[in-house]
């Protein structure tokens, strides 16, 4: 409980001082202690201390109006607390004021706690950037979605707009989309590309995945399966909107990719798997701009058919494997993508069908009675094929014991 405590109190000085970077460390401890925080002068030079010696290096301060102040890189713009309790003002708003439009000052008497330009506020940020409030001349007013989560229909439509409020969290919204249908990787790995692809602060990352957790868990959008945390794909029409031409453009400009370069489709011939070469894997690859040849019906001619498909791997910039049924074929050219160090985008409708040696590789699972699964599939095998050429490391074979 100490450990708590300290961290509490540690999180209230650095948000009184992000809002008065000019407070002085005395007049920090006397506004906090009138919030009900009490902490010595001392305690808050240190946090300002740490704060400094953790800003990510290269990163500059920037002056802005009215004597506040921002830092140009490694600043965290996600929202600071969970949607569950970033709903916690609005709700207010609605049971004690009709939902209708107020001063921050009048919403915190709303929600029985006393205003400050500390805590308080960061809250109201947090609600805005779940898209919850909308501020404007000084006051606050719900939005329509707010008033969708907390006066539903039905609850379809609460869940509904739970989701929404999810793609409207900035750095939330980004890890979603980049991890849905599949597992969450280890936590280091996490941590890796939290901070490299969607610059996290080093010093926020704990702070970050748990609000990212908690706001998926409120909105159903996380399940945990065999230890794994793994993100469910809602982005099928009616239900949350992922922009997928917008990813799949920005992916595309990043890498060198052509009509030439070839994706090798490794998958089990028999039906209906075998049908999903042409309602699915077909145009995902050519939806990622690359060339698709299916193993077992496109490049096996007379000869030795080994031979044959090692050169097709060979000659393929990055492969796709549908690991459902667990297909001897499959698996044996798998292997042989391995031993080459190609890039494989992994597939599977069913998790027991991955051997466990593959789980910590990424995987998209799909789920057949979905009634959008296909079309939520061509757009996630698209993305990851070109995610995999863009940063191949994530989707090639790596032996635990070369680290």
């Amino acid at each position: 409980m100490a450990d708590v405590t300290q961290k509490t109190k540690a999180q209230a000085v650095r948000d009184y001082i992000a809002e008065h970077p000019k407070a002085r460390v005395k007049d920090v401890a006397e506004a906090l202690s009138k919030q009900g925080v009490e902490v010595a002068p001392r305690y808050v030079s240190r946090v300002k201390s740490r704060a400094k010696a953790t800003r990510p290096r290269g990163e500059k301060q920037i002056k802005l109006k009215k004597g506040k102040t921002k830092f140009s890189g490694g600043t965290a713009k996600y929202p600071r607390h969970n949607l569950e309790r970033a709903l916690r003002i609005p709700k207010a708003i609605l049971e004690q004021n009709a939902g209708r439009e107020c001063t921050e000052q009048e919403s915190a008497s709303f929600a029985g706690v006393t205003y400050n330009r500390g805590p308080y506020v960061v809250e109201l940020s947090s609600a805005s950037k779940f898209g919850l409030l909308e501020k404007s001349s000084g006051k606050v007013r719900l939005t329509d979605l707010a008033r969708m989560i907390l006066h539903p229909q039905d609850e379809g439509a609460r869940l509904k707009g739970l989701r929404n409020a999810v793609l409207k969290a900035p750095e939330i919204s980004d890890v979603y989309k980049r991890y849905r249908g599949v597992n969450l990787p280890d936590e280091q790995l996490l941590d890796n590309t939290l901070v490299a692809k969607f610059r996290i602060p080093q010093d926020k990352l704990a702070e970050f995945k748990a609000i990212f957790k908690k706001s998926l868990e409120y909105a159903k959008l996380i399940e945990q399966t065999n230890g794994k945390s793994r993100i469910i794909d809602v982005s099928g029409p009616g239900e949350v909107p992922v922009d997928t031409g917008a990813r799949l453009k920005k992916l595309g400009k990043a890498i060198s990719v052509s009509s030439k370069d070839t994706c090798l489709v490794v998958m089990p011939l028999a039906e209906p798997h075998g049908a999903y070469y042409d309602q699915i894997y077909k145009p995902a690859v050519e939806k990622a701009g690359l060339r698709p040849v299916r193993a077992d019906a496109e490049i096996f001619g007379a000869g030795k058919i080994t031979d044959q498909v090692w050169q097709g791997i060979k000659a393929a910039k990055i492969l796709v494997a549908e690991l459902t049924t667990r297909n001897p074929n499959v698996f044996y050219e798998l292997g042989l993508a391995h031993a080459l160090r190609k890039p494989v985008v992994l597939v599977s409708s069913n998790e027991n069908d991955v051997p466990f040696d593959l789980r910590h590789i990424r995987v998209i699972y799909y789920d057949v009675n979905d009634p959008f699964w296909g079309r939520k599939l061509i757009d996630k095998v698209a993305e990851d094929i070109l995610s995999a050429i863009k940063n191949p490391k994530e989707a090639i074979f790596k032996p635990e014991q070369e680290g």
